[in-house]
């Protein structure tokens, strides 16, 4: 018997793996305890991947695979990867083994020890996922000093003739980043957000319960998100077409008190367990576009496809040309620990407690949260990227290592001292206030950055770069920021830092 193994991100079901019924073939999918207890996941990521490998295996058996599933609470399930596999090796009989590439390092590492102990032949292909193959990631990222996204992105573009004509980009500009900055004050009206089938949610709910498994935030099957089938996510595809996607550019920034989603796909989830793939997405989106340009700016449809085809793809390169050290970097040397409010939201800072509160009620923020708000304050506050890193990875239901550390750890922390990002994502409330509306009603006033009211952004803000300025006087695109801390008088700047440094050795009072 030939033993397949399908992980829990790889539920594609246009693999070249399906195209052909064998029954000399067995397709073998596990919940783990391994991989629900190596990190605090949130309730709803646990119930979402497990709906979604449920699905994907009565798929499968429906088109005459076979298929072995070790659920959570079988007997013979160890809960341990190697051991599961020895087992299922022995009680089938197993002649071969295969497996697609994991996109996590741990468990690409875990898999190829496994396999050198491996009495039988074995081998590994390819998820037939990305956009971009592993030769393309090594040729594009090994050897330069330093990465640059737009470039990566021209080159997806071409290779895949997206928006182009001929060898131009359509509309003659690669990128329209500068259209997609709008805040968002009522109008245009958000559409109600699409919900998928809550069949079998809390049947999974009390499954992980009786088990027993840890896991943050809240839980209600009128408030899950998330598809759990192709079927679905092909659903949720059409849905943002049809709703969301002539306002996504322009608002894609925005930050807003009453809208979790604002006009955001939430397509990541399904991207993420490849239930659908970013190469349809894509043609689906653009195809849409062609048929409703009367109605669709060219502006809009661009700024969604740069996530897909720059930005997504980008920092899988980043990923797996830079571990396992990557996971090490924190060139800023930060090491205080994260706040108590980020696993409870009680903090009077509007911005972050909205935040928070969204990511512990949904598993979701968009990522002008995540980078802008939570990160934001991580990085100012100087918190240890590792707890950094463990919240962001644990909280978001879209959230697989090789997308959110190079997310967290480069772009949002810094800590990689700039391989992402050519600079730190920092900001005062300034930022904050012109993309949303968190600052109206805040407990702090936004424009003071000295006394008990002034908003924590400002002095943190302008304390880090008094302390992070050795990092950054070489930087160019810090240049501006530097000189203008130059010109705070002394006698503020130590009060700046004062309240900075009562911020940071209790951020919970705040």
């Amino acid at each position: 018997m030939i033993i397949r193994l399908l992980l829990g991100d790889q539920l594609f079901e246009k693999h070249p793996w399906f195209n052909k019924v064998d029954d000399k073939v067995l397709y073998v999918q596990m919940e783990l305890r391994q991989e629900t207890d190596y990190c605090l996941h949130h309730i709803q990521k646990i119930i979402g991947f497990f709906g979604a490998m449920r699905n994907f295996k009565n798929k499968l058996e429906k088109k005459g695979h076979k298929v072995y599933y070790l659920n959570l609470d079988n007997p013979d399930n160890t809960h341990d990867l190697e051991k599961n596999l020895v087992y299922i090796f022995n009680k089938f009989q197993a002649s071969f083994f295969e497996y697609q590439y994991p996109d996590e390092y741990r468990l690409a590492k875990q898999l190829s020890d496994i396999c050198l102990k491996l009495s039988i032949p074995f081998s590994k292909v390819d998820t037939h996922h990305f956009m971009a193959t592993h030769i393309e990631i090594k040729d594009y990222f090994t050897g330069k000093k330093q990465y640059v996204l737009e470039f990566f992105y021209r080159k997806m573009r071409k290779k895949f003739d997206i928006l182009m004509e001929g060898e131009q980009p359509l509309g003659g500009k690669w990128n329209f980043d500068k259209s997609n900055r709008k805040k968002w004050n009522g109008s245009p009206k958000i559409p109600k957000v699409y919900s998928p089938s809550k069949k079998e949610l809390n049947y999974l709910f009390e499954i992980i319960k009786k088990n027993n498994i840890k896991s943050l935030g809240k839980f209600d099957p009128e408030n899950f998100i998330y598809p759990i089938s192709r079927e679905e996510c092909l659903e949720q595809l059409e849905y943002f077409c049809k709703n969301l996607l002539n306002h996504f550019g322009d608002f894609q920034d925005a930050l807003h008190t009453q809208e979790l989603n604002l006009f955001h796909s939430r397509l990541s989830f399904g991207l993420n367990t490849k239930m659908i793939s970013p190469i349809e997405v894509v043609k689906y989106v653009i195809d849409y576009y062609k048929k409703n340009k009367h109605e669709i700016e060219l502006s809009q449809v661009e700024g969604f496809v740069r996530q897909i085809v720059g930005w997504r793809e980008y920092m899988r390169g980043i990923y797996w040309t830079q571990m396992p050290g990557y996971k090490k970097n924190n060139k800023l040397k930060n090491k205080n620990p994260l706040p108590k409010f980020y696993w409870n939201a009680k903090t009077k800072m509007n911005c972050l407690h909205n935040s928070v509160k969204n990511s512990l009620d949904h598993a979701y923020a968009h990522h002008i949260q995540r980078l802008m708000i939570l990160g934001n304050f991580a990085l100012l506050a100087q918190v240890n990227p590792d707890e950094v890193d463990d919240w962001f990875l644990g909280i978001y239901a879209d959230a697989i290592e090789w997308v959110q550390l190079p997310n967290t750890r480069g772009m949002s922390q810094w800590a990689d001292g700039g391989i992402v990002a050519t600079k730190p994502y920092v900001s005062s409330a300034s930022y904050i206030n012109k993309m949303g509306d968190y600052c109206e009603n805040c407990s702090y006033d936004k424009k003071k950055r000295t006394g008990k009211n002034a908003c924590p952004f400002n002095s943190l803000y302008w304390n880090f770069l008094e302390e992070k300025k050795e990092y950054f006087f070489k930087n160019n695109r810090m240049a501006m920021m530097l000189r203008l801390l130059e010109k705070i008088p002394n006698n503020e700047l130590e009060e700046i830092k004062e309240r900075a440094n009562s911020i940071i050795s209790n951020p919970d009072a705040f």
